[in-house]
């Protein structure tokens, strides 16, 4: 069964390029394409995707907005940002908005198409510690007074996974530091996302930088 996706840009070269990429793969179909904010949303109404490739910077309502609402849909798809720079302040509000990654627009043919499997697969797309240092950065640009209580209902332990890998630590490398199994972190990181109501790791780590559970370093 073929990976559903939609491909949203204001610009017809970057959604004819992603377009005809994509579509040399057998397990992926492009189903629609779209111009702006308000056509992505109708799109993802009407062919229900798995994934979204959603520019940041589009007319009528811009990606971030376009992400908002396609992320509050009943069973809405995974969302990859499009941006022309990897520090894009735009992207870290797209992040916080429902996004589980981006993409750079010079990204090469297998790294798209290794982006679209893996979000669809319900995994988040950026590295621990590139998606904490991405929003370290904005994290530091918006400073925001703790508030824990949204972290209440996770055990100590949860709170500590949480704390792991919002430091960029991969699965493993918590269950060395905490000394239990690889899929006793797993289970608390399911854990950890359901009773915060995220939809995967991207979610997980804004949320403890958020919460103010984690605080960016001053330094660079």
């Amino acid at each position: 069964m073929s990976v559903r996706v939609v491909v949203a840009d204001d610009q017809e070269v970057v959604r004819a390029g992603f377009g005809a990429l994509l579509g040399t793969q057998p397990d992926l179909a492009v189903v629609a394409t779209a111009s702006d904010g308000a056509e992505t949303l109708r799109a993802c109404r009407e062919h229900r995707p798995d994934v979204v490739l959603m520019d940041v910077r589009m007319p009528v309502m811009d990606g971030i907005e376009a992400t908002r609402r396609v992320t509050a849909e009943p069973d809405p798809p995974r969302v990859l940002m499009l941006t022309t720079f990897d520090l894009d302040e735009h992207v870290y509000a797209a992040l916080v908005a429902g996004a589980s990654g981006f993409l750079l627009k010079d990204v090469t043919a297998e790294r798209l198409f290794d982006a679209v499997r893996v979000v669809a697969a319900g995994e988040a797309l950026l590295a621990p510690a590139v998606t904490r240092r991405l929003i370290g950065e904005f994290a530091r640009l918006r400073p925001r007074p703790p508030e824990l209580d949204v972290l209440d209902a996770l055990t100590p332990r949860e709170t500590d996974v949480l704390r792991l890998v919002a430091a960029g630590l991969s699965n493993a490398e918590i269950a060395g530091r905490l000394v239990v199994g690889e899929e006793t972190v797993k289970t608390h990181v399911s854990r950890i996302l359901r009773k915060l109501g995220l939809r995967d790791r991207v979610q997980a780590v804004v949320a403890a930088y958020e919460s103010g559970l984690v605080r960016p370093r001053t330094g660079r």
